[in-house]
């Protein structure tokens, strides 16, 4: 599946800068990252949880995983779950289970940006397919989606890279 054309005009509509690169399939957010050379707390990873009756897309670094238990509260929620990949293919049919951009407006859903990444001088995405990857300016970014930034990461369990 080529880049979807809903991200394209999404990115084209709001004139912000971007490039795509393209390697070949990875199926998590590590293996995007060494795909694109990329150390993994760089590269961005779109977890998509449900609260409350509605969805919420949470952006952490690839090294990186959600803490639910502390997500619940930091988002205000009284309930939290992980979207089923079952919902990711209604929610996104156009992109590929797994492989959603973090472009919360264009889907209808609040963002939470890491803190970590927020700092960052640059961010990278999966562009809604399993090889093809959106780099931009995280200026552009946080522009572009308004995300509110937060901290509710844990490291990954026996993961000492960076």
């Amino acid at each position: 599946m080529p880049l979807p054309e809903r991200v394209r005009e999404f990115l084209d509509s709001h004139e912000t800068p971007y490039t795509i690169t393209a390697h070949s399939n990875a199926f998590t957010a590590r293996q995007v990252a060494l795909a694109e050379h990329m150390p993994p707390r760089t590269f961005a990873k779109t977890v998509v949880v449900f609260g409350d009756g509605e969805y919420h897309m949470i952006v952490v670094p690839a090294s990186r995983l959600v803490d639910l238990q502390e997500a619940r509260p930091v988002l205000g929620l009284s309930h939290l779950r992980l979207a089923s990949e079952e919902e990711l293919a209604q929610i996104f049919p156009d992109c590929e289970v797994g492989a959603m951009p973090p472009l919360g407006p264009l889907y209808g859903f609040a963002v939470y940006l890491d803190g970590s990444l927020a700092a960052e001088d640059s961010i990278a995405f999966n562009a809604g397919n399993h090889h093809e990857v959106v780099h931009m300016k995280t200026a552009d970014f946080r522009r572009l989606v308004r995300p509110l930034v937060v901290s509710i990461v844990r490291e990954a369990v026996g993961y000492y890279g960076g």
